[in-house]
């Protein structure tokens, strides 16, 4: 595991092996999937074509309650959904962005200099 970045973070991928050994590989798979069902749901409603990566990398890096917290604050938003997509996209980031803060998780790839 080296200390950079590629296209994906890094960053958990020890954290994620003694979580699936703790929880089960069945349950970490669970996990997995529900991540997988929110990073759709955020590119599928609020990637305004740069956003992608943003998305990929929280979703990598935030646990499940908070990315649940960010999707029930999303949908919580009445006006949101009448928005442009660049407007909606910028506010998921700031949500996404202010959740992320709090944690003191950094949505940033490590990358070579």
């Amino acid at each position: 595991m080296g200390e950079y970045d590629s296209f994906i973070t890094h960053r958990r991928r020890r954290a994620d092996l003694e979580k699936a050994k703790n929880i089960g590989i069945a349950q970490y798979d669970l996990e997995q999937q529900e991540k997988v069902q929110i990073l759709s749901y955020l590119l599928s409603n609020y990637n305004d074509g740069r956003r992608k990566n943003f998305f990929c990398v929280a979703v990598n890096l935030l646990e499940l309650p908070e990315l649940r917290e960010v999707v029930a604050e999303l949908r919580s938003n009445e006006k949101l959904p009448s928005l442009p997509i660049k407007e909606r996209s910028s506010y998921a980031a700031e949500v996404v962005r202010n959740i992320a803060d709090r944690r003191n998780v950094a949505l940033k790839l490590i990358k070579k200099k």
